[in-house]
């Protein structure tokens, strides 16, 4: 009994071993900040450890991971979700002058424009856009991952794609500095 718990030990951290940057960089983009994406994926994982014989035996282990993550951002965040992702008084006024492609600074600015555009956006819409484009899902494993159906998917992900492309500067930002 002690090995077969040992092995299921040793495979359960090497699974977490090697998609920690992943599942790290998914519950990122959807809580919009490091320590609640921590909370999130160490919330999932501890989940998934509980059940990891059965979720093992997962045909597609991955996705199985992804909903066990959406399905705890949801209830976590559920009731607090419209006052945790209200645009913050943070910004100053100034505006940015369009930088050269290969300048650093210039990329951490678009990407703190895109994270802040993305935290305005409604939960489904900002999962529906996450899994789509940044997890390169298609759209069925998409719908899978949220417990919906495909258009849903795709009537989600065009009204994300649509608010982001509204921000003003944003899609300049990401037009002008050539990184589409």
């Amino acid at each position: 009994m002690g090995d077969r718990k040992q092995a299921r030990d040793t495979e359960f951290q090497a699974f977490v071993v090697g998609r920690w940057p992943r599942l790290m960089r998914t519950a990122f983009l959807l809580t919009g900040e490091q320590h609640a994406a921590e909370d999130l994926v160490q919330s999932t994982l501890e989940r998934i450890y509980v059940a990891w014989r059965r979720v093992a035996a997962a045909d597609q282990l991955e996705a199985y991971v992804r909903r066990v993550m959406i399905n705890a951002h949801a209830r976590k965040y559920r009731r607090k979700l419209r006052e945790f992702l209200a645009p913050r008084d943070d910004d100053s006024g100034l505006t940015h002058e369009v930088a050269d492609p290969d300048d650093l600074i210039a990329r951490a600015d678009d990407r703190h424009a895109l994270l802040k555009a993305l935290a305005e956006l409604p939960p489904r819409q900002r999962e529906a856009v996450v899994l789509r484009y940044w997890e390169d899902l298609t759209e069925t494993q998409t719908a899978e991952a949220m417990g919906c159906s495909v258009g849903a998917v795709k009537s989600n992900a065009a009204k994300g794609i649509a608010k982001l492309r509204a921000i003003p500067g944003l899609a300049d930002t990401v037009t002008h500095g050539g990184r589409q």
